[in-house]
């Protein structure tokens, strides 16, 4: 990050609401091309694109040195099954059925991969039809089972993510996904967990995008508050069920080429096509752009848990707690490990200003090799953005009634630490 772009962020989030982000219209739906690696720096996209939380799509020359473009692809552009077979033919993949509805989703499948690639060849044979449904490989954790597998580096501008940084360092789960389907497997209208933001890459095939910017799904639900599963459906044209449909702009439609990245902003809704046999690489990620964003998204969770069971609040003892619990089983956190998340981005990115990185570290592929690669005033900015939503947290009134004398430092203690690495950092 250079200082132009440190001052920029600096003064865009002292005026800062998380709930305007990104609660525009694009001109004309135009969604900005970049076309050239050499002339397009990191800084370029934190101040056009992740600041202001607007999309954009990457050219297939950014990922042409990778490995899968080149090995899981065949010479006219298919899914190369035969590789694929052999360099993951016993893993067990999730798969879901476009096909069905279940909760207001696709319900999904255990399957041996090499039962998934002979399903998708047969698809293939018989036009694109099956007696068990259009079958999607989704949410495969492949990096996670695969380390040793080259199949992609991250680009530098997705390299300040938060979400993997800690659930690497913690080792227990990650946001990092590899999507295959035939022609005609789709993903319904969702947005993306904590409402982070996501980028993915095609290593093959073509996808539609319906992207709606954060605030429009709003004029989306129905009457009973619920949004749609599927957001192009003749039945949102029914203004009883769906008052406010009228109101909603139409949406942001993106088509993807092999190779190119497209740009996911945090919190906007989306629907995807796989207009040919495909395959993508996925992440998800928070940084300290969109991690208020993040909290209150949690905030939102909580406060939608607490109605549903609040007849229960006088006659449970621990009703706070229990709230806690099934908002994590909901969405994957509660608040206690929001600030042991806080509190591991925080710690390395001091670690990193205090003692910085010998050479042998920084040629590492870790956390704090990526920190000191963007930079000590991105450093400093991850962290006055993990004060603003630390001292938020901290005057929770949620988070004050549980039981916080587990959590090392206290918050108090921490956030003193976090100003001091500030204010010796901009000496």
């Amino acid at each position: 990050m250079d200082r132009a772009t440190f001052a920029c962020s600096t003064a865009f989030f002292r005026d800062y609401s998380s709930s305007s982000q990104g609660a525009f219209c694009l001109p004309g739906g135009h969604v900005d091309f970049i076309e050239k690696v050499e002339s397009f720096t990191y800084s370029d996209f934190f101040r056009d694109y992740l600041i202001p939380n607007h999309p954009c799509i990457f050219s297939a020359k950014f990922t042409e040195d990778w490995a899968s473009r080149r090995s899981w692809v065949t010479w006219d552009g298919k899914p190369n099954f035969d590789y694929l077979l052999q360099k993951f033919g016993e893993a067990v993949v999730p798969v879901a059925n476009c096909d069905v509805k279940e909760y207001n989703s696709n319900p999904k499948e255990q399957l041996p991969f090499k039962e998934y690639i002979k399903y998708w060849k047969e698809y293939i044979k018989n036009d694109y039809r099956s007696s068990r449904g259009c079958l999607y490989l989704k949410d495969w954790h492949l990096s996670r089972a695969f380390p040793e597998q080259d199949v992609y580096t991250t680009p530098v501008y997705f390299s300040s993510d938060w979400l993997n940084e800690y659930w690497d360092a913690i080792a227990v789960d990650d946001y990092r996904f590899v999507y295959m389907g035939p022609k005609g497997s789709w993903t319904p209208f969702h947005a993306d967990v904590f409402r982070s933001y996501s980028w993915s890459a095609n290593i093959c095939g073509r996808k539609k995008w319906l992207l709606y910017p954060a605030g429009q799904e709003e004029y989306l639900k129905d009457r009973h508050g619920n949004l749609p599963f599927d957001v192009t459906a003749p039945s949102l044209q029914d203004r009883s069920v769906y008052p406010r449909y009228n109101q909603s702009q139409p949406p942001v439609e993106i088509v993807q080429e092999a190779g190119e990245i497209v740009f996911i902003p945090s919190g906007w809704h989306h629907q995807v096509y796989n207009l040919e046999d495909t395959i993508s690489i996925n992440h998800n990620w928070v940084n300290g752009c969109n991690v208020a964003i993040m909290w209150c998204f949690l905030q939102d969770e909580l406060a939608a848990v607490q109605r549903e069971i609040n007849e229960w609040k006088d006659p449970m003892d621990d009703w706070h707690l229990q709230c806690q619990l099934i908002m994590k089983s909901c969405t994957g956190i509660d608040y206690k490990e929001f600030y042991n998340f806080l509190k591991v981005i925080a710690e390395n990115r001091i670690s990193v200003l205090e003692n910085g990185l010998d050479d042998e570290a920084s040629a590492k592929n870790t956390p704090k090799a990526a920190i000191s690669t963007l930079g000590m005033l991105h450093a400093v900015f991850d962290l006055k953005r993990t004060v603003k939503v630390l001292t938020s947290l901290s005057a929770n009134e949620d988070f004050k009634k549980l039981d916080l004398t587990s959590l090392s430092p206290p918050p108090e203690a921490l956030l003193h630490h976090l100003k001091a690495a500030i204010d010796t950092a901009l000496l």
